[in-house]
């Protein structure tokens, strides 16, 4: 991968060297599995639960975008996402529920990220 998909990659929080090597170089591989993250619709479903406060869901959905965001090296989501799942375990709900500011901001700059790498 070139430095500037690199740099646009980082700008998103996407440590693209380490997302790399868990796809074992393969940049192909790793645009892939990107373009699945933002069309799979797990974060609609964030979105909902939490707005609905439906917690048991909004647990579910916040679990499976912490897997999804650490194996694709987005390391502020995936920080993001890991304290959500605590807060929600702990009954912490207006907390859980407050990060989804910082989590729509992390998640648009992602996603801003993974469609520049298409004009690059």
């Amino acid at each position: 991968m070139d430095q500037a998909k690199m740099e646009i990659l980082a700008a998103g929080g996407i440590d693209a060297a380490d997302a790399l090597d868990r796809m074992m170089g393969s940049e192909a591989l790793l645009v892939r599995f990107l373009g699945k993250f933002l069309e799979d619709g797990t974060y609609q479903a964030l979105r909902q639960a939490v707005e609905g406060a439906d917690w048991d869901k909004a647990l579910a959905a916040s679990h499976t975008l912490k897997g999804m965001s650490g194996n694709l090296s987005m390391t502020g989501l995936y920080d993001l996402f890991t304290r959500q799942v605590a807060l929600l375990r702990a009954g912490q709900t207006e907390e859980a529920a407050a990060l989804m500011t910082a989590i729509e901001a992390a998640y648009g700059r992602a996603a801003d990220a993974i469609g520049r790498l298409g004009r690059v």
